[in-house]
């Protein structure tokens, strides 16, 4: 009996099915439609097992809803804009571009020898204009309605990376993927105002059905809508006069309040 070869019959169908276009999307307006999108991934250099998890579940997703009738976008893309992309370029002693564009094609490869059935016609990568020329659109319009704005304010600094890091992206004080010491650090960043949506992100947080409550908990707490009252607290020196301005719940026990604790970044702590 001949031995079965992988590499060969692998190859016949993935070539049968890139000719074929067999995992192309199929528009059909009397179809239901679902959009299967895993978390695209940063072009590294090479897919790992994290990748192949992360997109096998997404791919038998995809391929249930396609059984079940669903009309199915289950598209591509690359995370490659940013910092880290620049600094490994920089230390491979490449051009970004250049850097990003043969990690992709590396990666790219990986990923078809899975045979996952992914629409490689809608392939999309972060750093080509054509793709953040919307994202660019999409912050001028949001400016314009003041609903960004820029400050002054504390971050988590990765002296190796040279970014700025999420709190999720520190784990025991250093940096999730640099393993360098986190630094606090004072920069100017834009900050998006969804303070004037808050209401709206909490009613659609309710529709969401079969999300864990302890991560419908965590959105709920990010947007952080509050009711109460901000007071003013005069605080007199030989110098100059200061206010203190306080946000409370319960303005009606203001009465009994006997000190505040200031934060150690707030202005009047440097004076």
């Amino acid at each position: 009996m001949e031995r079965y070869n992988i590499k060969s019959v692998e190859k016949k169908w993935q070539d049968i099915w890139d000719q074929n276009k067999t995992n192309s999307t199929i528009i059909d307006k009397k179809r239901k439609k679902f959009y299967c999108l895993e978390m695209f991934p940063y072009p590294s250099g090479k897919i790992h097992m994290g990748h192949v998890r992360n997109y096998t579940i997404g791919d038998v997703l995809a391929r249930y809803k396609k059984l079940r009738g669903f009309n199915v976008l289950h598209p591509m893309g690359w995370d490659s804009f940013g910092l880290p992309a620049e600094n490994a370029a920089r230390e491979n002693n490449l051009h970004p571009k250049d850097w990003t564009r043969k990690n992709i094609e590396t990666m790219k490869k990986q990923l078809k020898l899975l045979g996952l059935s992914l629409d490689w016609d809608r392939e999309i990568s972060t750093c080509d204009p054509e793709y953040y020329k919307h994202q660019q659109e999409f912050f001028l319009e949001l400016f314009k309605k003041n609903l960004v704005y820029k400050m002054d304010t504390y971050v988590n600094w990765d002296p190796i990376e040279q970014t700025v890091l999420a709190n999720e992206q520190v784990i025991d004080g250093k940096g999730w993927r640099s393993g360098a010491i986190v630094e606090r650090k004072k920069l100017s960043q834009w900050f998006f105002n969804i303070k004037k949506f808050s209401q709206n992100l909490l009613d659609e947080l309710k529709k969401l059905e079969n999300w864990p409550e302890k991560v419908k908990l965590m959105q709920k707490n990010w947007i952080g809508k509050s009711y109460g009252c901000e007071i003013n607290f005069q605080i007199n020196n030989k110098n100059k006069s200061n206010k203190i301005k306080v946000f409370t719940t319960r303005p009606d026990t203001i009465f009994g309040a006997s000190f505040i604790a200031v934060s150690v970044d707030h202005p009047i702590a440097k004076n």
